[in-house]
């Protein structure tokens, strides 16, 4: 029997269309001794677009996962390297733009909130992962990265349960695909209830996963919501710490090694600076700018590292733990945020 062509349409003919796009980016050029692909150069047109002044970091994510799931990443390896600490030296640009002072009420008046929603995601998710028959690892990953700070605390926890990569990869695509839907949907959500920037902040530093998403969705609300959102996560992060070590004892991991995210002592720093010694202060809109872009070509990486094998591998029942967790304590957080904050 004769298979069919791989580029085929229902009919079984061959895609003559999917089959010259396929060819036209497999193309190369010689350009300097190195060899360019039209796949390198759509992807950094769309990455200078997120970098011009029509760039925001929803249009970078949007335009991340059209590259993935069109064209596909000619960079995987890179992307991957790069985004965490992109990531990380924005967050600590970003506290060049905040005042230890407001930061420190923000972080006590979003402490009750965290502490609850910490322990009752991890609840949840260890009672909805046993209903649902999901390997306890895989389970465990995705409610800690609900809990805390998705990839983060995912690659954190990971270690100390012995989690093998696939194991990882499903747990990261799960909360890495419900960032992106948070990163679009949470702003919109915000302006129908007209939530105030204090409200917003809050919310999305408690119920969006990802650190990347938290500051993308609150830079687009507003730069009091920014603050207030950057603060308030990060201060949740330090969660990671507690957590792990819990992990070890609940997993009777032996020799765990527990991962301190440095880069908030840097953000912390920055906030420090900037509040304390006036003569930087004329310099902190041009870094706090640089930083903002900085996490911009970081969601642009994070959506470009979305390829349909992520999606795939991903499967039905944590994909459906991930959005009962995440529905639940975006409900929960949401309703309590509009009845005690102004």
């Amino acid at each position: 029997m004769k298979s069919a062509h791989p580029l085929s349409t229902p009919s079984g003919k061959p895609d003559i269309t999917a089959d010259r796009f396929a060819a036209f980016l497999a193309h190369r050029w010689e350009v300097a001794g190195l060899a360019v692909t039209p796949r390198m150069l759509l992807f950094g047109v769309a990455l200078l677009i997120c970098l011009s002044p029509w760039g925001s970091p929803p249009l970078a994510l949007a335009l991340g996962l059209v590259v993935a799931l069109v064209i596909g990443n000619p960079f995987p390896a890179q992307s991957r390297r790069y985004t965490s600490k992109l990531l990380q030296w924005s967050v600590i640009g970003l506290g060049f733009g905040m005042n230890a002072q407001t930061a420190l009420q923000a972080g006590r008046e979003g402490l009750l909130f965290t502490v609850v929603s910490i322990l009752g995601t991890l609840t949840l998710g260890f009672l909805v992962g046993r209903w649902l028959g999901i390997d306890r690892k895989i389970s465990h990953l995705i409610s800690s990265g609900t809990a805390i700070c998705g990839g983060s605390a995912i690659a954190a926890v990971g270690p100390v349960i012995q989690a093998e990569e696939g194991q990882m990869s499903v747990a990261l695509g799960t909360v890495f695909i419900l960032n992106s839907v948070a990163l679009f949907l949470f702003p919109a959500v915000g302006h129908a209830l007209q939530m105030s920037q204090n409200q917003f902040g809050l919310w999305a530093a408690i119920a969006i996963h990802d650190t990347s998403s938290v500051v993308g969705a609150a830079s687009h609300y507003g730069d009091q919501a920014l603050q207030i959102a950057t603060t308030v996560k990060l201060a949740r992060a330090l969660w990671i710490i507690p957590v792990a070590l819990g992990t070890a004892f609940f997993f009777k991991t032996k020799g765990a090694k527990v991962k301190l995210p440095w880069f908030i002592l840097g953000f912390v720093g920055a906030m420090l600076l900037n509040t304390l010694v006036p003569a930087l202060q004329p310099f902190s809109p041009a870094l706090v700018k640089l930083a903002k872009l900085g996490l911009t070509v970081t969601l642009f990486l994070i959506g470009a590292g979305l390829s349909m094998e992520v999606l795939r591998s991903v499967g039905v029942r944590p994909f459906v733990q991930g959005i009962l967790l995440w529905s639940v304590i975006s409900a929960a957080s949401l309703w309590v945020i509009l009845h005690t904050v102004a």
